[in-house]
Protein backbone atom coordinates (compact mmCIF):
# COMPACT_ATOMS: atom_id res chain seq x y z
CA UNK A 1 0.00 0.00 0.00
CA UNK A 2 1.43 3.10 -1.46
CA UNK A 3 2.80 5.27 2.08
CA UNK A 4 0.89 7.95 3.11
CA UNK A 5 -2.38 6.56 2.67
CA UNK A 6 -5.15 5.98 5.03
CA UNK A 7 -6.30 2.47 4.92
CA UNK A 8 -8.30 2.37 7.61
CA UNK A 9 -6.52 -0.64 9.72
CA UNK A 10 -4.77 2.19 11.45
CA UNK A 11 -5.22 1.26 15.31
CA UNK A 12 -6.88 4.80 16.01
CA UNK A 13 -10.24 3.19 13.89
CA UNK A 14 -10.34 -0.09 16.55
CA UNK A 15 -13.39 -0.59 18.06
CA UNK A 16 -12.65 -0.85 22.30
CA UNK A 17 -10.60 -3.97 22.60
CA UNK A 18 -12.90 -7.23 23.81
CA UNK A 19 -11.76 -10.10 25.52
CA UNK A 20 -14.78 -12.23 24.26
CA UNK A 21 -14.78 -13.82 20.57
CA UNK A 22 -17.10 -12.25 18.29
CA UNK A 23 -21.31 -13.36 18.91
CA UNK A 24 -21.98 -13.09 15.37
CA UNK A 25 -19.99 -12.79 12.28
CA UNK A 26 -20.54 -12.51 8.51
CA UNK A 27 -18.67 -13.14 5.34
CA UNK A 28 -18.42 -10.13 2.82
CA UNK A 29 -18.12 -11.93 -0.14
CA UNK A 30 -17.13 -9.77 -3.27
CA UNK A 31 -14.76 -10.16 -6.13
CA UNK A 32 -11.84 -6.69 -6.63
CA UNK A 33 -13.83 -3.31 -8.24
CA UNK A 34 -17.11 -4.00 -7.14
CA UNK A 35 -17.48 -1.13 -5.39
CA UNK A 36 -17.15 -3.23 -2.25
CA UNK A 37 -14.32 -0.96 -0.18
CA UNK A 38 -17.16 1.54 -0.20
CA UNK A 39 -19.53 -0.86 0.95
CA UNK A 40 -17.37 -2.34 3.58
CA UNK A 41 -16.90 1.35 4.92
CA UNK A 42 -20.87 2.16 4.83
CA UNK A 43 -21.51 -0.85 7.07
CA UNK A 44 -18.86 -0.32 8.96
CA UNK A 45 -19.40 3.47 9.73
CA UNK A 46 -23.22 2.22 11.25
CA UNK A 47 -20.77 0.35 14.26
CA UNK A 48 -22.97 -2.01 14.50
CA UNK A 49 -21.96 -4.04 11.56
CA UNK A 50 -18.32 -4.73 12.56
CA UNK A 51 -15.37 -3.77 10.45
CA UNK A 52 -15.22 -5.48 7.07
CA UNK A 53 -12.37 -5.20 5.92
CA UNK A 54 -9.65 -7.69 4.11
CA UNK A 55 -7.53 -9.06 7.01
CA UNK A 56 -6.62 -11.66 5.21
CA UNK A 57 -4.94 -9.67 2.24
CA UNK A 58 -1.06 -10.75 2.73
CA UNK A 59 0.16 -9.62 -0.46
CA UNK A 60 3.33 -7.51 -0.19
CA UNK A 61 1.32 -4.27 -1.64
CA UNK A 62 -1.78 -5.27 0.23
CA UNK A 63 -3.41 -3.61 3.65
CA UNK A 64 -1.34 -6.77 5.82
CA UNK A 65 1.58 -7.32 3.56
CA UNK A 66 3.77 -6.57 6.38
CA UNK A 67 3.05 -10.96 7.13
CA UNK A 68 3.89 -11.56 3.67
CA UNK A 69 5.30 -15.15 3.89
CA UNK A 70 5.09 -15.20 7.61
CA UNK A 71 2.35 -17.33 8.61
CA UNK A 72 2.96 -17.12 12.10
CA UNK A 73 2.37 -13.34 11.77
CA UNK A 74 -0.76 -13.72 9.36
CA UNK A 75 -2.09 -15.69 12.22
CA UNK A 76 -1.74 -13.49 14.66
CA UNK A 77 -2.89 -10.39 12.75
CA UNK A 78 -6.27 -12.82 12.12
CA UNK A 79 -7.03 -13.40 16.01
CA UNK A 80 -6.06 -9.69 16.73
CA UNK A 81 -8.65 -8.28 14.36
CA UNK A 82 -10.94 -10.53 15.93
CA UNK A 83 -10.54 -8.90 19.21
CA UNK A 84 -10.23 -5.13 17.69
CA UNK A 85 -12.33 -4.76 14.85
CA UNK A 86 -15.22 -6.52 16.41
CA UNK A 87 -18.16 -3.95 17.29
CA UNK A 88 -19.16 -3.01 20.74
CA UNK A 89 -22.20 -5.56 19.80
CA UNK A 90 -20.42 -8.83 19.34
CA UNK A 91 -20.14 -8.64 15.46
CA UNK A 92 -17.51 -9.07 13.33
CA UNK A 93 -17.22 -9.23 9.46
CA UNK A 94 -14.62 -9.95 7.14
CA UNK A 95 -14.27 -8.88 2.96
CA UNK A 96 -12.32 -11.54 1.42
CA UNK A 97 -12.26 -12.10 -2.49
CA UNK A 98 -11.47 -15.91 -4.23
CA UNK A 99 -7.93 -15.48 -5.49
CA UNK A 100 -7.33 -14.18 -1.66
CA UNK A 101 -8.14 -16.95 -0.18
CA UNK A 102 -6.87 -19.23 -2.71
CA UNK A 103 -3.53 -17.61 -2.15
CA UNK A 104 -3.99 -17.91 1.67
CA UNK A 105 -4.77 -21.58 1.11
CA UNK A 106 -1.28 -22.13 -0.50
CA UNK A 107 1.01 -20.15 2.02
CA UNK A 108 -1.32 -20.74 5.27
CA UNK A 109 -3.90 -23.85 5.21
CA UNK A 110 -4.10 -24.08 8.62
CA UNK A 111 -4.80 -20.44 9.12
CA UNK A 112 -7.52 -20.78 6.01
CA UNK A 113 -9.22 -23.56 8.39
CA UNK A 114 -9.43 -21.55 11.13
CA UNK A 115 -10.96 -19.07 9.53
CA UNK A 116 -13.55 -21.14 7.99
CA UNK A 117 -14.46 -22.70 11.35
CA UNK A 118 -15.87 -19.36 12.83
CA UNK A 119 -17.01 -17.71 9.39
CA UNK A 120 -18.37 -20.51 7.99
CA UNK A 121 -19.17 -23.18 10.82
CA UNK A 122 -23.08 -22.66 10.85
CA UNK A 123 -23.23 -24.11 7.59
CA UNK A 124 -26.56 -23.57 6.28
CA UNK A 125 -27.17 -20.88 9.37
CA UNK A 126 -24.09 -19.04 8.09
CA UNK A 127 -24.17 -15.49 7.05
CA UNK A 128 -22.91 -14.22 3.67
CA UNK A 129 -23.20 -10.81 2.25
CA UNK A 130 -22.11 -10.88 -1.38
CA UNK A 131 -21.33 -7.37 -3.59
CA UNK A 132 -22.01 -7.86 -7.15
CA UNK A 133 -22.43 -5.39 -9.93
CA UNK A 134 -25.12 -5.31 -12.75
CA UNK A 135 -22.90 -3.43 -15.27
CA UNK A 136 -20.41 -5.79 -16.34
CA UNK A 137 -18.72 -4.12 -18.73
CA UNK A 138 -18.05 -1.02 -16.59
CA UNK A 139 -16.64 -3.24 -13.89
CA UNK A 140 -14.26 -5.63 -16.29
CA UNK A 141 -12.93 -2.11 -17.63
CA UNK A 142 -12.41 -0.99 -13.73
CA UNK A 143 -10.72 -4.13 -13.38
CA UNK A 144 -8.37 -3.69 -16.40
CA UNK A 145 -7.62 -0.29 -15.65
CA UNK A 146 -6.18 -1.20 -12.47
CA UNK A 147 -4.43 -4.09 -13.08
CA UNK A 148 -2.73 -1.95 -15.79
CA UNK A 149 -1.90 1.05 -13.98
CA UNK A 150 -1.95 -0.10 -10.47
CA UNK A 151 -4.05 2.31 -9.36
CA UNK A 152 -6.67 1.28 -6.75
CA UNK A 153 -7.54 4.20 -4.85
CA UNK A 154 -8.58 7.90 -5.41
CA UNK A 155 -5.31 8.65 -3.43
CA UNK A 156 -3.08 7.31 -5.53
CA UNK A 157 -4.39 8.98 -8.34
CA UNK A 158 -1.86 11.89 -7.55
CA UNK A 159 0.85 9.97 -8.15
CA UNK A 160 0.76 11.67 -11.56
CA UNK A 161 0.66 7.68 -13.21
CA UNK A 162 -0.36 7.82 -16.85
CA UNK A 163 -3.91 6.39 -17.95
CA UNK A 164 -3.09 2.81 -19.96
CA UNK A 165 -3.77 2.46 -23.19
CA UNK A 166 -6.83 0.89 -24.02
CA UNK A 167 -6.92 -2.65 -24.42
CA UNK A 168 -9.97 -5.12 -25.21
CA UNK A 169 -8.10 -8.09 -24.27
CA UNK A 170 -7.11 -6.53 -21.10
CA UNK A 171 -11.30 -6.21 -20.74
CA UNK A 172 -11.72 -9.69 -21.51
CA UNK A 173 -9.22 -10.94 -19.32
CA UNK A 174 -11.20 -9.06 -16.44
CA UNK A 175 -14.49 -10.33 -17.06
CA UNK A 176 -12.98 -13.82 -16.83
CA UNK A 177 -11.74 -12.99 -13.51
CA UNK A 178 -15.10 -12.26 -12.20
CA UNK A 179 -16.71 -14.68 -13.52
CA UNK A 180 -14.23 -17.33 -12.12
CA UNK A 181 -13.95 -15.68 -8.66
CA UNK A 182 -18.37 -15.39 -8.50
CA UNK A 183 -18.37 -18.91 -9.58
CA UNK A 184 -16.28 -19.44 -6.60
CA UNK A 185 -18.26 -18.10 -4.23
CA UNK A 186 -21.39 -20.14 -5.91
CA UNK A 187 -19.46 -23.64 -5.57
CA UNK A 188 -19.08 -22.47 -2.07
CA UNK A 189 -22.58 -21.69 -1.75
CA UNK A 190 -23.73 -24.86 -2.91
CA UNK A 191 -21.28 -27.19 -1.07
CA UNK A 192 -21.98 -25.55 2.63
CA UNK A 193 -26.29 -25.35 1.26
CA UNK A 194 -26.21 -21.70 2.07
CA UNK A 195 -28.10 -18.66 0.73
CA UNK A 196 -26.29 -15.55 0.48
CA UNK A 197 -27.53 -11.83 1.15
CA UNK A 198 -26.88 -10.31 -2.26
CA UNK A 199 -26.44 -6.64 -2.75
CA UNK A 200 -25.91 -4.78 -5.90
CA UNK A 201 -23.45 -2.05 -5.77
CA UNK A 202 -25.67 0.01 -7.63
CA UNK A 203 -28.89 -0.40 -5.62
CA UNK A 204 -26.29 0.96 -2.29
CA UNK A 205 -25.43 3.93 -4.30
CA UNK A 206 -29.08 4.85 -4.52
CA UNK A 207 -30.19 3.88 -0.67
CA UNK A 208 -27.22 3.66 1.40
CA UNK A 209 -29.29 3.39 4.57
CA UNK A 210 -31.49 0.43 2.94
CA UNK A 211 -29.28 -1.35 2.12
CA UNK A 212 -26.92 -1.47 6.18
CA UNK A 213 -30.63 -2.13 7.41
CA UNK A 214 -30.55 -4.87 4.85
CA UNK A 215 -26.96 -6.50 6.31
CA UNK A 216 -28.40 -5.86 9.93
CA UNK A 217 -32.00 -7.77 8.93
CA UNK A 218 -29.92 -10.93 7.64
CA UNK A 219 -27.69 -11.29 10.16
CA UNK A 220 -29.59 -10.92 13.22
CA UNK A 221 -28.29 -7.03 14.31
CA UNK A 222 -29.83 -3.97 15.02
CA UNK A 223 -28.20 -0.38 13.97
CA UNK A 224 -28.37 2.17 16.77
CA UNK A 225 -27.40 5.73 15.00
CA UNK A 226 -26.12 6.79 17.87
CA UNK A 227 -23.03 4.40 17.22
CA UNK A 228 -22.01 5.65 14.25
CA UNK A 229 -18.31 5.80 13.89
CA UNK A 230 -15.60 7.76 12.14
CA UNK A 231 -14.24 5.89 8.95
CA UNK A 232 -11.96 6.96 6.40
CA UNK A 233 -13.73 8.94 3.80
CA UNK A 234 -13.51 6.58 0.40
CA UNK A 235 -13.43 8.89 -2.16
CA UNK A 236 -14.97 8.02 -5.95
CA UNK A 237 -11.67 7.83 -8.38
CA UNK A 238 -11.90 9.79 -11.80
CA UNK A 239 -14.01 8.40 -14.17
CA UNK A 240 -12.58 9.85 -17.21
CA UNK A 241 -10.25 7.05 -17.81
CA UNK A 242 -12.62 4.53 -17.56
CA UNK A 243 -15.27 6.64 -19.96
CA UNK A 244 -13.00 7.03 -22.69
CA UNK A 245 -12.25 3.18 -22.44
CA UNK A 246 -16.15 2.28 -22.38
CA UNK A 247 -16.20 4.56 -25.88
CA UNK A 248 -13.72 2.43 -27.05
CA UNK A 249 -15.21 -1.05 -26.47
CA UNK A 250 -18.53 0.33 -28.02
CA UNK A 251 -16.58 1.05 -31.05
CA UNK A 252 -15.39 -2.60 -31.05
Amino acid sequence: MDAGIVTGYEVRFDFPHRVAAPELSYLFASVPRSGSTYVSHLLWRTGCLGAPLEYLNFEPVGPCGKAHGEPARQSAIWREALYRRTSPNGVFGLKAFPLQLESLQQENPQLVAEVMRLMLAGGRGSKVVQLKRRDRDAHAISYARAMLSGVWRKEQERGGRDEPEYSGQAVENALRLIEDQESAWESMYRDLGLTPLVLWFEDVLEDPRAATSSVADYIGAAIDPADIVEVPKIDRQSQKGAKAWAEARAKG
